[in-house]
């Protein structure tokens, strides 16, 4: 009989052991569970399986406690001393064991309070680092829980922290999923340690206030800097108007510019933040006004300016004046940079005339403006919409040759897998990435897993939600969204209901389409419960 399986280990092996009851005789369960012992170096006696923890458990004393139950398993010969499980060396040489223990502890124990988190970890041998407590977070950047669960854990255990990268981790990951009582618990903290508050930590707090439209809060971090020993500078007042106008707070950014202009006079660049603010809102009559107060004031337009209002008239389809300011700037010597190129380029592509963005292309070189990896990205994705292999792939082949800041990057093969047409394709794509170590993104990863989706390889699937687990890259609310309507097109409503409370039970905000389409099948019974029913009804039978 088995006598203990210890918690800390590997859930792969648990979840093939669950899975085989009732299904294989015990032969064959005792079987499977030895190999899966022997591959993580436990040993066995002939009496009962003793497991020993290699790095973790320390040499068995002859009056120590022999059984303590921890969660409804058995743990022989543990120590209720915590010891070092990973390295301290470097970030790298973290142990992925003990990252994947924690990991997991926190994950299967979601609704336990962190004092009972800290009492498993205890009874694991476990004593938590900066370095495996940032490898945790970086795991679970779309879930705000488990960060949380560091915090608190870090507090309690008084945890060493050399710097504040891991407090603005867990801050990011908290105002990322708008947990504002838990976000301002972690700030708090970091405020009653002395120069852990940086600018790092100034950049996060401006950039999920404004996400979170709040803007009183994200001008109050500005007034506050000083009370942290961080400069009230310009560069920080530039830094507040950018985030406030990445969210869409541009008469608000305009109105705070108007009013500390006194202050930090007339600036080019803070007027192009603003500028450039009207431009994304798409307010072409905003920007112009903004425009004509640039040249009225003692501030000259200069390329940035330039830029922003070319990229505004492409945006709004005005082609043809956006040519004319381009042209003007050849010909009055402010000439363009490879971003404002890389403008034009794309506009005319999207306009489908690539045979003049090919020439301006080829006239980028001759006047000494050498294009990078955006400007081929510009060109490979209107080439690849209309199926131009050979000369997509010519073009990632040039790319290539040249290196450097041509290189081809996560965006060049986001294109050339959003175009795949069968997996072999997609195979050809990662087996390029890898020849160029372009790692994995949560973009690539959503990608595949839609192509996967859509040709109902199940296995794929699968394998990449389980990939992106271990790689702390999702699944974020993207994936969520595939997976439900996925498996709602096939007609799997309870599984896509499953799918849906998990993924409201991590914080994730559905997209409206998503509710409206489970909000009709709520009420219509499963299917899977049906199923489910009747072989509970025939067993019964059966057995009476």
């Amino acid at each position: 009989m088995l006598h203990m399986v210890t918690y800390c280990f590997q859930r792969s092996y648990l979840g093939e052991f669950v899975k085989m009851g009732g299904k294989k005789n015990k032969i064959e369960i005792l079987l499977k569970l030895q190999n899966a012992l022997w591959r993580r170096q436990i040993s066995s006696s002939s009496s009962s399986l003793v497991v020993i923890l290699p790095r973790v458990l320390p040499p068995e004393k002859p009056n120590q406690k022999k059984n303590t139950t921890l969660s409804g398993f058995h743990f022989l010969g543990v120590n209720q001393a915590t010891h070092f499980i990973h390295s301290l060396a470097t970030h790298d040489n973290v142990n992925q064991s003990a990252v994947d223990d924690v990991h997991n502890i926190i994950k299967n124990h979601r609704g336990s309070s962190s004092e009972e988190i800290e009492r498993i970890l205890g009874k694991c041998g476990i004593e938590l680092t900066e370095e495996l407590v940032l490898e945790v977070v970086n795991r679970n950047r779309s879930d705000w829980r488990p960060a949380y669960v560091i915090f608190k854990l870090i507090v309690k255990q008084s945890v060493y922290l050399s710097s504040s990268l891991v407090y603005n981790e867990i801050l990011d990951v908290l105002g990322k999923m708008r947990r504002f009582e838990e976000f301002h618990q972690v700030f708090d903290e970091m405020s009653k340690r002395d120069g852990f508050v940086n600018e790092k930590t100034y950049e996060v707090l401006l950039n999920r206030y404004a996400a979170a439209h709040k803007v009183d809060e994200a001008v109050g971090v500005f007034e506050r800097r000083r009370e942290f020993g961080i400069e009230d500078d310009l560069v920080a007042f530039h830094g507040l108007l950018m985030w406030l106008c990445r969210y869409k707070h541009v008469e608000f950014a305009e109105t705070l510019l108007v009013s500390r202009r006194r202050e930090f006079g007339c600036d080019i660049k803070a007027m192009n933040i603003i500028l450039n603010g009207w431009c994304v809102l798409g307010n072409v009559h905003e920007a112009k006004r903004i425009w004509k107060d640039i040249i009225a004031s003692k501030c000259r337009p200069d390329v940035v300016s330039y830029g922003t209002m070319i990229n505004a008239l492409t945006k709004k389809g005005k082609l043809e004046k956006a040519m004319e300011l381009y042209r003007a700037m050849w010909e009055t010597g402010r000439n363009p940079d490879v971003k404002i190129c890389n403008n034009v380029i794309d506009a005319l592509c999207f306009k489908k005339r690539i045979p003049e963005a090919l020439q301006v292309f080829k006239e980028m070189g001759e006047k000494g403006c050498f294009p990078n990896v955006v400007t081929y990205n510009s060109l490979l994705k209107h080439l690849c919409k209309i199926r131009r292999t050979v000369k997509v792939w010519a073009l990632v082949e040039e790319m290539e040759h040249k290196g450097g800041s041509c290189s081809p990057n996560d965006v060049t093969f986001g294109y050339l897998l959003k175009y795949s047409q069968k997996p072999k394709d997609v195979e050809d794509v990662l087996e390029r990435m890898r020849k160029n170590r372009c790692e994995m993104t949560s973009d690539l990863y959503n990608l595949m897993f839609r192509l996967y989706v859509q040709w109902d390889n199940e296995e794929k699937v699968r394998e990449i939600w389980g990939k992106m687990e271990r790689s702390g890259l999702g699944p974020d609310q993207r994936t969520y969204t595939i997976r439900i309507h996925g498996l709602h097109t096939k007609g799997k409503i309870g599984e896509a209901l499953s799918y849906f409370r998990e993924m409201m039970s991590r914080g994730m905000v559905p997209e409206p389409r998503t509710e409206m389409l489970l909000n009709q099948n709520k009420t219509k019974p499963r299917v899977e419960d049906k199923m489910l029913r009747s072989n509970l009804t025939n067993e019964e039978s059966e057995s009476d």
